[in-house]
């Protein structure tokens, strides 16, 4: 690109998912613009269907797909129109769901590879689509992302921001006032992913705890500015085993990936009680929280940040930051869909990059000359 701002490369997701029009409406914003440049790896045709539907002039300039290069506009839309897709009227996993969805992200792989690109956000994606278009080894981007870029170790985070939440849902839950109105933010980490529960058991053994707890510790320092970040440690069971009354793990498995990282200099704690860890972390006890599975640490970020958390994936060679919601089939069409997601993955993809390139710099810098 021909700045030096920040190259984010946007993949739709699937077309038929509310992908579309919540890129264009996030793009609309122009205090998203000024982060950086753009491109959407997806269907130009879907975005004019999305803007008119919002009543937003169309804001980017066309190009087809495998021509990306620099661009003197900080939109672009990478164009699939060769592409065949039934449009809107879908509105449910397909077949051509899967296959349009898969091309964005592999292609947006190959350019950071190429380093056309600085960072990927990727749009949601419906996982029986890409079953349907015969991807079904792979539950989802993040496993996806991993295997391509040969990332030896990963793990999935996911942050929402310390903002107001809307005061419809305070009014509803006034024992949560206190803490949803006030919260600092919150930022989990995963110890496995997309991965049954009864399942779980298989692959829990000690380094699936200590990598996730290693991996935020190091994002901590280099994405957020936390050099000794405060690191608190879920426990499986029930009140966290209570010393093995409810389950061995924690002594068996948590406690020693704990000791591991206690005794490379981490600020680690735990294994804690789930039920509450989350309220004081929310509080700004502790700086992330590292979950056993997928929705110990969901069902909190999401209660705390519906509309605007960040999936982001730890582990990999590029950045990637995801929304944190589904295609939502049924709003597609409606202008319904809320982009705070997609405008807070926007957004903290550009910081990491900035905070990276500035990293960079330093490190490059000649050493100062003898007096």
């Amino acid at each position: 690109m021909t700045s030096t701002l920040p190259v984010i490369g946007i993949t739709m997701g699937d077309p038929a998912g509310i992908g579309p029009e919540v890129i264009v409406k996030a793009l609309a914003d122009p205090t998203i613009r000024k982060l950086g440049q753009f491109v959407v790896l997806g269907f130009n045709e879907l975005m004019a269907y999305s803007a008119d539907l919002a009543e937003i002039e169309p804001f980017w300039w066309r190009d087809q797909h495998d021509r990306l290069r620099p661009y003197d506009h900080d939109v672009v839309v990478l164009d699939y129109d060769e592409f065949s897709f039934l449009g809107m009227d879908v509105r449910s996993p397909s077949k051509q769901g899967g296959l349009a969805s898969m091309r964005f992200i592999l292609d947006a792989i190959e350019a950071a590879r190429l380093r056309k690109i600085d960072a990927i956000v990727t749009g949601p994606i419906c996982k029986e689509s890409w079953k349907l278009a015969g991807y079904g080894r792979w539950p989802g981007h993040t496993e996806l992302l991993a295997e391509k870029t040969h990332a030896r170790r990963h793990a999935m985070m996911f942050v929402a921001a310390p903002r107001p939440l809307d005061p419809h849902l305070l009014e509803q839950s006034r024992s949560l006032q206190p803490l949803l109105a006030n919260h600092r933010g919150l930022k989990v980490v995963l110890c496995s992913i997309h991965e049954p529960l009864f399942e779980l058991r298989h692959n829990f053994k000690i380094g699936a705890v200590f990598d996730p707890i290693e991996l935020v510790h190091n994002a901590m320092r280099d994405w957020f500015d936390m050099p000794n970040p405060r690191i608190a440690v879920c426990g499986l069971n029930p009140h966290a085993g209570e010393n093995g009354m409810f389950g061995d793990e924690e002594a068996r498995i948590i406690e020693p990936a704990i000791s591991m990282a206690k005794g490379q200099g981490m600020d680690v704690h735990g294994p804690l009680s789930a039920d509450t860890v989350f309220v004081k972390a929310a509080k700004g006890v502790y700086d992330v929280v590292v979950a056993m599975y997928h929705d110990q640490g969901l069902i909190p970020i999401k209660l705390l940040d519906f509309s605007s958390s960040v999936n982001l994936t730890l582990g990999l060679p590029i950045v990637r930051t995801s929304v944190d919601h589904g295609t939502a089939f049924d709003i597609v069409g409606k202008n319904r869909a809320d982009p705070g997601s997609m405008k807070a993955a926007l957004t903290l993809a550009c910081d990491i990059v900035r905070r990276q390139k500035a990293r960079s710099d330093i490190q490059t810098l000649p050493p100062p000359e003898a007096a």
